[in-house]
């Protein structure tokens, strides 16, 4: 195993679960069903297949001879038609009607948005799972003031927990628009070469109504509500590109989260979780390096660009059908799914262990504060006799010179000492402290997270109820 290229995303990122979707023996496995629900298909419709021959088919779905596909590939050089000899081996008396009419597109595209399918399914479970321990996070730190930055400024605070909504609120969105894809999927059925069934048009002796049929009973079949109207030889190629968006969404999502947590964790306010024997540096032992949060961010850069593949694949197609399309395809969706499958593992790991630092973001705000609660200063002053317009040119001043006594000479804020001592205000130092509560300038925060919570993102946990209680835990 080290002398040969493996992928990352196998090895480090992506889950088991995740892998064996996209492995050899699903996609094998889904090209007997597939041909089982064809045979059942045309039975049903009055071709000269028996039941016995059905059971055969389904006596070996699972039992795959790989052994016998492997050396069949060999010689014919196709890998669709190697399987179909496998499965005859196994099955002799259905031998003669395995893919009865179909191309190779019919078990590779069908299998295709089938396992898309589940993998979307995983990933909105894991998505889920990620949602609910943000809306704890929020929930808990709802209440606790924070200074907020705009252009990694500082300004007005907000909450811990009002923040968390601003991630929770990106996956809310990323949501919508995964089961908005999920709802359309739809299966190619069996088109044919070219997508016009100009072969079951001979089977079924030029009978239109029972063509008719044949993609919607093989869709139901295989758990899927319908299949795609018209096609060429494939399905769209525009529903990879639909696909891989959605993964690219909840890759930029993930990422804006992972940059947040690593720029708190440099002002030491909030930390990813750090085990007890992890190194942070090989050189600075001391380092506490998020790289977990890193590592979200590096595979969603890869995820957000792989997105651009389908889009050129499905732009470039030819007519009814070209091939430049399939080593293509090989590389791009399962690496999109296995990338955003480490990244939601990632996610959720790191909201489950967040460490946050109230002591740290209390003293970061109320160094700032002075100057946010100017205004509320110089309302009290107003109401202690002074002069609007005046007390608004003295504060500017006084607070330019609070700056410059923290920028220029490493001095703590002493806005709050030079209002005192100016006459003109007529406040004391302790009434002035009486503005420096924290919980004053937070505007509704705790209210919109509790609303938020209560009103879009509880609902949508209590639906999925059943697939919450998953743990991540991280491989390297």
């Amino acid at each position: 195993m080290y002398d040969r290229y493996q992928t990352p995303l196998a090895e480090r990122y992506a889950s088991r679960e995740m892998q064996y979707i996209f492995s050899p023996d699903k996609k094998f496995r889904t090209w007997r069903k597939l041909w089982i629900a064809l045979a059942e298909t045309e039975k049903e419709l009055g071709l000269d297949i028996t039941q016995e021959q059905i059971d055969e088919l389904k006596a070996h779905a699972e039992d795959i001879n790989y052994d016998v596909a492997k050396e069949r590939e060999k010689l014919v050089r196709h890998d669709v038609m190697s399987h179909v000899y496998a499965y005859g081996v196994q099955c002799p008396k259905a031998k003669g009607i395995i893919h009865l009419g179909a191309t190779s597109c019919y078990v590779g595209d069908n299998t295709d948005i089938i396992i898309m399918t589940e993998g979307l399914r995983l990933v909105r479970k894991k998505l889920i799972n990620v949602m609910n321990e943000l809306a704890k996070f929020a929930d808990t730190y709802k209440a606790l003031p924070t200074l907020a930055f705009t252009h990694f400024q500082p300004a007005q605070p907000t909450t811990v927990g009002k923040r968390a909504t601003l991630w929770l609120n990106e996956l809310v969105l990323d949501l919508e628009d995964l089961d908005h894809v999920l709802s359309n999927m739809k299966l190619l059925g069996s088109k044919g070469t070219t997508g016009t069934q100009a072969s079951f048009l001979e089977l079924f002796d030029g009978d239109h109504d029972k063509i008719r049929k044949i993609d919607k009973l093989i869709a139901q079949k295989m758990g899927f509500t319908d299949c795609f109207a018209v096609s060429g030889q494939t399905y769209s190629r525009k529903v990879d590109t639909r696909v891989l968006n959605v993964l690219a969404g909840i890759a930029a999502s993930a990422h804006k989260f992972s940059n947040d947590i690593r720029l708190l964790q440099h002002l030491k306010e909030i930390e990813e979780p750090f085990e007890k024997d992890q190194i942070g540096s090989s050189a600075m032992a001391y380092k506490r390096n998020p790289m977990r949060c890193e590592r979200m961010a590096s595979l969603a850069d890869y995820v957000m660009a792989d997105a651009l593949n389908p889009a050129i694949v499905s732009s470039t197609q030819w007519f009814e059908r070209t091939l430049d399309d399939s080593a293509n395809k090989r590389l791009s969706v399962p690496e999109a799914f296995l990338a955003v499958d480490g990244i939601l593992d990632l996610y959720l790991n790191v909201v489950d262990g967040l460490v946050v630092y109230d002591k740290v973001i209390t003293k970061r705000l109320m160094s700032e504060l002075p100057f946010m609660a100017t205004e509320n200063i110089m309302m009290d002053a107003v109401k202690a006799g002074g002069d609007r317009q005046e007390l608004h040119e003295k504060i500017r001043q006084l607070s330019m010179e609070a700056g410059r006594n923290v920028k220029e000479k490493g001095l703590e804020n002493n806005l709050l000492d030079l209002i005192a001592a100016d006459p003109s205000f007529n406040l004391t130092r302790e009434e002035l402290e009486k503005t420096m509560e924290p919980a004053k300038y937070v505007g509704r925060s705790k209210e919109q997270v509790e609303e938020f919570l209560a009103e879009v993102v509880n609902p949508i946990l209590e639906e999925a109820k059943d697939d919450l209680g998953m743990t991540a835990s991280i491989t390297v």
